[in-house]
C-alpha cells in the first residue's frame, strides 16, 4: 500500500501501482472527468502513471498552470499524426512545447503551402473527434532504433542514438507512434481548441550546416474562447509590427550590405536619442559618470573575461598587426579597465560607470528579427563596483530607477524573476551561492514580487530579470541586474579597506532598457506607432488651407520652432482633406489647418490624432501646452 498526500493535505492509501487516473476516480468522478494529468511529487506524469511508493498528488485540470504546456505538447503530436496521414513520405523530427503555442519540424518531400496548413488542421480536427486513446510505452533503445528505422524516419532514430540511454518510451495514438518523455492528455477528445499559424524554414538542430527542414508553427488552448482571445492578439500584434510601421513612418530600415544591422533615418534616430536621453538624465540623477571606450580590443582581454570561451561563437574578430582583436560585444570587461587604472579606497566606493557604446554580437540569420534580435546594438550599459555590504542597497537604487523608467512608458505590469546559475559559467559553488543569496535579499528588502528562474542566469553571475506587459497584453523582456563576484578576481580588481588590506569589490551590471533597438521595436509596438507628444518625432502637421497662407503657416512654424517645438508645413498641392489623411496616416499627434479666419484673429484650431478638434486657441496658450506635455514626458496628448 501506498499513501497518498492531496494538495488540501488529505491521505488516501492505494494500494501499490494504482495510477494516477484511479486517485482521481477516488476523489469524485468530477474530477476524473477533467483530468489531463497528474503532479506526482514535484513531477509532471500521464493519468497511466503508477504509484509505486508514497508521495504527494496534484491532479492537473485544464484549471491548473501545468495544463497549458501538456495541452500544446500533445497537440504538436496531434498536428505530426494528421501531417503522416496527409504526407506519408514525410519525416518527423522534434516538436515541442514554447511560450505561446507549439511548432514541429518536418521533413518533407515538397514543402507545405498555406493551403497544407488547412488541410492539416481540418485533419486534427478530425482525429480530435476520434477521441483516441494516447498510451505510453517503454521499450529499449536498441528496439525503438529498429521501430524507427524500418518507418523511415530516420532523424528519430539520430535522436535515440544520441540519447545514450538504456530505454525510451514512446506515445502511441491510433496509426501514429512517436518518441516521447511525455507526458501526455490520456486521448485526443482533450483537444478542443487549437490553430495552425505559419510555416518557416529551420535547420535540423538549429546548425546552418545540417539540412533545411519545414517548421509549422500553432498554438492551443484548453477553451475555445481563450483560443480566440489569443488569435484577437495576435491579429492585433500585426497590425502593431514594428518592422511595417517603422517603415510607414520612415523611422529605420535594413540593407543587405550590413546585415541585421539597423540604420536609422532622421525620425528614428531622433526617438532612438530621446531613449538615451531619458536613461542619461536617470543615470545623473543617481550619480553614474558616463564614459566612453573602445568597439575593438585584444583577444587577450576578452580570455581573461571568460567571454571568449564562454561566447566565442557569438563574436566577431579581426587581425590587425598581426595581433588577433575582437569587437566588444559586452562593455563589462572596458569598465573594468578603466576601475583597474588606479588603486581605490573604500571610501571611494561604490563607482558607477555607465556606457552607451555599440556592441556587435552574431546573432543567426534565422535568429534575427528587426530591431527585436540585431548584430549591432547599443544598451544603457551600466557597471557598479561596491562593497559587499552595499550590495542590497545599490539593487534597490537600481530597481527605484527600472520602475520610473518602465511606468513613465505606460507599463503597469512588471514581472521580475531571478536566474540562478546556468549550466555553462565560470567560479565557484560558494561565489554562486553567495551572488543568489544577495540578490535574493535585495528582492525581499524592497518588498518586490518575484518568481525564480533556475539555470537562466549570466555565465558570470546570476541575475534579476525585468519583464513588462504591453498594451496588448504580451509579455517582454527589458532590463536586468546582474551580479558578479567572478570577473573582479579574474580581473585582481581591488580597493583599500578601512583596515588597510586590499580587498576585491563586488560588480553589479545594470541595463534599463536593455538593448535601445529592441526596447525601441517594443515601444513601436506598444504604442502602435502612435508616440507620446514628447517622444513624436513631428509634433505638429501645419496644414493651410490654400496656397495663399503658406506664408502665414511658415511663420507659425518658425514661432514654433523658436520655443523647440517639432512642426511641419504641408506645402504641397494636394486637397485639404488628403493633407490630414495622410498627418493622420504618419500618426502626427496635433494638426493645425491655418485659414482666413486663423489669420486674421492669429488664433490656431487643432486636429488631434483622435479626430477631434478644438478651435479657437491662442497660440501661446498652445505652446505652452505641447512644452509641459513634454517637459512631464507625459503619455497624454
Amino acid at each position: 500500500m501506498v499513501d497518498i498526500v492531496l494538495p488540501d493535505g488529505k491521505k488516501l492509501t492505494m494500494e501499490s501501482g494504482a495510477q494516477v487516473m484511479d486517485v482521481a476516480r477516488q476523489i469524485g468522478a468530477g474530477l476524473a472527468k477533467a483530468a489531463l494529468a497528474g503532479r506526482w511529487n514535484g513531477q509532471n506524469v500521464d493519468l497511466s502513471y503508477p504509484l509505486r511508493e508514497s508521495g504527494t498528488l496534484e491532479i492537473i485540470t485544464e484549471k491548473s498552470p501545468e495544463a497549458l504546456e501538456i495541452i500544446r505538447h500533445s497537440t504538436a503530436h496531434l498536428m505530426a499524426q494528421a501531417v503522416k496521414q496527409l504526407y506519408p513520405q514525410t519525416q518527423v523530427t522534434i516538436g515541442p512545447a514554447i511560450e505561446n503555442g507549439f511548432y514541429y519540424d518536418f521533413d518533407p518531400i515538397e514543402p507545405f503551402t498555406e493551403e497544407d496548413l488547412q488541410k492539416i488542421e481540418a485533419r486534427m480536427e478530425e482525429l480530435a473527434k476520434q477521441d483516441l486513446p494516447v498510451v505510453r510505452e517503454e521499450l529499449s533503445s536498441s528496439e525503438a532504433i529498429a521501430k524507427f528505422r524500418a518507418m523511415g524516419e530516420l532523424y528519430k532514430v539520430q535522436i535515440i542514438e544520441e540519447l545514450h540511454a538504456e530505454t525510451v518510451s514512446l506515445y502511441r495514438q491510433g496509426d501514429f507512434q512517436d518518441l516521447c518523455r511525455g507526458p501526455h492528455i490520456p486521448s485526443t477528445g482533450k483537444l478542443k481548441a487549437f490553430k495552425l499559424l505559419s510555416v518557416a524554414g529551420a535547420y535540423w538542430r538549429g546548425d546552418e550546416k545540417n539540412k533545411m527542414l519545414q517548421r509549422i508553427y500553432g498554438t492551443a488552448f484548453a477553451d475555445k474562447k481563450e483560443l480566440q482571445q489569443y488569435l484577437e492578439q495576435v491579429e492585433e500584434a500585426k497590425k502593431r509590427d514594428h518592422r511595417r510601421i517603422g517603415k510607414e513612418l520612415d523611422l529605420f530600415s535594413f540593407h543587405p550590405e550590413a546585415p541585421a544591422m539597423p540604420f536609422f533615418h532622421p525620425k528614428g534616430a531622433f526617438i532612438y536619442q530621446e531613449l538615451i536621453s531619458v536613461i542619461r538624465e536617470l543615470n545623473t540623477a543617481y550619480l553614474f559618470q558616463e564614459v566612453i571606450t573602445p568597439q575593438i580590443l585584444d583577444v587577450s582581454l576578452w580570455h581573461q573575461s571568460g567571454h571568449y570561451e564562454n561566447y566565442k561563437d557569438n563574436m566577431y574578430f579581426s587581425s590587425i598587426d598581426e595581433r588577433d582583436y575582437a569587437v566588444k560585444p559586452m562593455n563589462c570587461p572596458t569598465h573594468v579597465k578603466i576601475y583597474s587604472t588606479r588603486l581605490h579606497s573604500y571610501r571611494e566606493l561604490p563607482v558607477r560607470l555607465s556606457d552607451f557604446g555599440r556592441v556587435h554580437r552574431y546573432e543567426k540569420s534565422g535568429a534575427v528579427a528587426g530591431l527585436f534580435r540585431v548584430r549591432s546594438f547599443s544598451q544603457d550599459d551600466a557597471h557598479i563596483f561596491c562593497l559587499p555590504d552595499q550590495i542590497t542597497a545599490e539593487i534597490g537604487r537600481v530597481i527605484e530607477m527600472v520602475y520610473k523608467v518602465y511606468r513613465s512608458f505606460g507599463f503597469a505590469t512588471i514581472n521580475v524573476r531571478l536566474s540562478t546559475r546556468p549550466e555553462k559559467s565560470i567560479g565557484s559553488d560558494e561565489i554562486w551561492q553567495k551572488a543568489e543569496s544577495a540578490l535574493d535579499k535585495a528582492l525581499v528588502s524592497q518588498g518586490i514580487d518575484f518568481k525564480l528562474n533556475p539555470g537562466d542566469g549570466a555565465f558570470y553571475g546570476p541575475k534579476i530579470d525585468f519583464k513588462v506587459l504591453d498594451a496588448i497584453g504580451r509579455e517582454w523582456q527589458l532590463g536586468t541586474i546582474q551580479l558578479d563576484f567572478s570577473m573582479p578576481e579574474r580581473f585582481g580588481l581591488k580597493y583599500v579597506d578601512s583596515d588597510g588590506s586590499e580587498k576585491s569589490p563586488v560588480m553589479i551590471h545594470r541595463a534599463i532598457l536593455g538593448s535601445v533597438e529592441r526596447f525601441m521595436g517594443i515601444i513601436i509596438e506598444h504604442f502602435a506607432g502612435r508616440f507620446p507628444v514628447w517622444l513624436a518625432p513631428e509634433q505638429i502637421r501645419i496644414i493651410p488651407v490654400s496656397h495663399s497662407f503658406n506664408a502665414y503657416a511658415q511663420s507659425v512654424q518658425e514661432e514654433f520652432a523658436s520655443h523647440g517645438l517639432r512642426a511641419q508645413t504641408d506645402l504641397s498641392d494636394e486637397k485639404m482633406g488628403y493633407k490630414i489623411r495622410q498627418a493622420q496616416l504618419e500618426k502626427i499627434p496635433y494638426m493645425l489647418v491655418l485659414g482666413d479666419k486663423e489669420q486674421e484673429s492669429g488664433q490656431i484650431s487643432v486636429r488631434y490624432l483622435s479626430g477631434n478638434q478644438e478651435n479657437g486657441i491662442a497660440r501661446d496658450q498652445f505652446i505652452q501646452r505641447v512644452l509641459e506635455l513634454s517637459r512631464q514626458r507625459s503619455l497624454s496628448f
